[in-house]
């Protein structure tokens, strides 16, 4: 296996924003409305004179939406917020086009306990890294919903972060993150180079993916491979979380295995459908594989 290659993708950082960089809101506002000087100077009349912010009067005066006012401060504070065209390709992504809904709001409270219990939160100065698997019970209970959702709210907190397509019965990350798919994870386990298998997903800094590329007749074989647990170091000594996608239980012990390679696991059911004894197994055959459990995840979206 050739996993050199993967620095020139993957070990470039965007520099951080200086003072210069930020721009302020009426700057933003003005160039995606296209506002003229005169409806500028009018939005800061009427600023001044009740006394409300610079997107309340834009919003009073009909020269700028709700949603304008949120995607300014998003890019005023470089916080990934998707556009509309994003929505078209990548709809499952709601931490990134929906960031103030409920849904994500509850991926950013997991992402919260996930940092507190990984030892990330609260450690300034201290570098650490984590590689996590995100498991399922059944088909359909949201794992790959839940795992990308989870990358997109660690990659707006700043966090570098690579979401790996183990799923090579049902590989569906480079359909959710819109990333090609010719070649990826199969082609790096069976030896060949690993030149751009990494993709950055636009308008997310510092998120990755690295696709399934080719689904092989042999997954199973390919990821209990001295080669899968090799490249999930080295993986994980380039970013600050890995969070690896996995096949659902019913389809075999793929995810025990790619679990016990990560070490770290996160079970995702379905609410209300999926019976409290299949979760139970399936927790006790992680742990079986020497697999930490970080946590259990109903979900009921």
């Amino acid at each position: 296996m050739n996993t050199s290659t993967l620095n020139s993708t993957t070990a470039r950082g965007k520099p951080e924003p200086t003072v210069e960089d930020i721009r302020s809101l009426g700057d933003i506002l003005r160039d995606t409305r296209n506002l003229s000087a005169e409806q500028v100077q009018a939005v800061l009349d009427y600023q001044r004179k009740n006394e409300v912010r610079f997107g309340e009067a834009a919003i009073a005066l009909g020269y700028a939406s709700s949603d304008d006012v949120l995607r300014a401060l998003a890019q005023q504070f470089n916080y990934a917020y998707g556009t509309e065209e994003r929505g078209k390709s990548s709809p499952e992504l709601v931490a990134l086009l929906q960031p103030f809904s409920q849904q994500s709001e509850s991926i950013r409270a997991i992402r919260s306990q996930i940092l507190l219990r990984s030892g990330q939160a609260g450690d300034a100065g201290v570098a650490k890294r984590h590689t996590m698997a995100v498991v399922s019970p059944c088909t359909g209970d949201g794992k790959t919903f839940f795992c990308a959702n989870l990358a997109v709210s660690l990659a707006q907190l700043g966090k570098r972060t690579l979401v790996v397509d183990a799923d090579m019965r049902g590989p569906r990350m480079h359909e959710v993150f819109g990333v090609p798919n010719e070649q990826g994870l199969s082609g790096l386990l069976a030896g060949r180079r690993g030149d751009g298998v990494v993709k950055s997903v636009a308008g997310v800094p510092g998120l990755f993916v690295l696709p399934v590329g080719v689904s092989p007749p042999n997954p199973l074989e390919l990821i209990e491979s001295p080669a899968f647990g090799l490249l999930m170091l080295e993986l994980s000594t380039k970013f600050d979380f890995v969070i690896v996608d996995t096949p659902a239980a019913e389809y075999g012990i793929d995810n025990a295995v790619v679990a016990s390679r990560c070490g770290l696991a996160i079970v995702v059911a379905r609410k209300s459908e999926v019976p409290v004894e299949r979760v139970r197994e399936l927790v006790g055959m992680l742990q079986g594989a020497n697999a930490a459990i970080a946590g259990v995840v109903m979900n009921e979206y």
